[in-house]
């Protein structure tokens, strides 16, 4: 029994190993953009989320081919909606890995549910051209993949697809806040509003996401 643990956390290990090996080989290629416009489509619409909330309401979501967006939102909480960009795509992250690695033979309904999602954020909000052809696009390919691929390999895409959301969480807070403090991010409206710097949001985030991201791999691990 043991044994058979040991062999499954050592398998584990490898995989995950082989995993982020592979996603430093293709990060900057087109093999892993539209996993990367995919973090972003959840980043916006998680400001959108909570504007619902807090009593608000989404106008539009707009993304762009350099990974860029931004969701137009009317009334609803400031400091919340602000502050669930970052968050809120490790939050989805971490949702979808743990739904990959627990739904066993199931795993092509949360597929299926995943890309009706997408399809239906990004016809009821999404109003760029390039947000609409992504959200349509890759919204149909999650649906194919829940019928083409069987449960194994909708629970690793849905794996996959919830590291990648946290990694690049982490990846984004630092580039837009961190390196860049003077670009109009979340966190330089949030220090705008709170008087409290953009440094300091971008600290704070980095901080959450890299806990938030080592729990719960070491989580899978325990449990694999």
């Amino acid at each position: 029994m043991a044994t058979s643990r040991s062999r499954r956390q050592a398998r584990f290990l490898a995989g995950f190993a082989l995993y982020f090996v592979l996603l430093w080989i293709f990060w900057n290629t087109p093999v892993v953009y539209p996993i990367q416009v995919f973090v972003v489509f959840l980043h916006e619409i998680s400001h959108g989320i909570m504007a619902i909330a807090t009593g608000g309401s989404i106008q539009r979501i707009t993304l762009n081919p350099r990974l860029g967006g931004a969701c137009y939102c009317g009334g609803g909480n400031a400091f919340l909606t602000l502050s669930a960009g970052y968050l809120g795509s490790l939050v989805w992250g971490g949702l979808i890995l743990e739904a990959g690695r627990k739904s066993g033979g199931k795993a092509h309904r949360v597929t299926t549910a995943l890309g009706i999602f997408t399809l239906a954020v990004t016809l009821l909000f999404v109003r760029s051209g390039f947000g609409i052809l992504f959200g349509v696009l890759f919204g149909g390919f999650l649906l194919a993949m829940a019928r083409m691929v069987g449960a194994q390999g909708n629970r690793l895409l849905l794996m996959g697809l919830g590291l990648t959301s946290c990694l690049y969480a982490i990846l984004d807070i630092k580039s837009d806040v961190l390196d860049r403090p003077y670009l109009p991010s979340d966190a330089r409206m949030l220090a705008e509003l709170t008087g409290i710097p953009t440094v300091i949001w971008g600290i704070l985030w980095i901080t959450v996401a890299v806990l938030v991201s080592g729990w719960l791999v070491v989580r899978a691990f325990r449990e694999a």
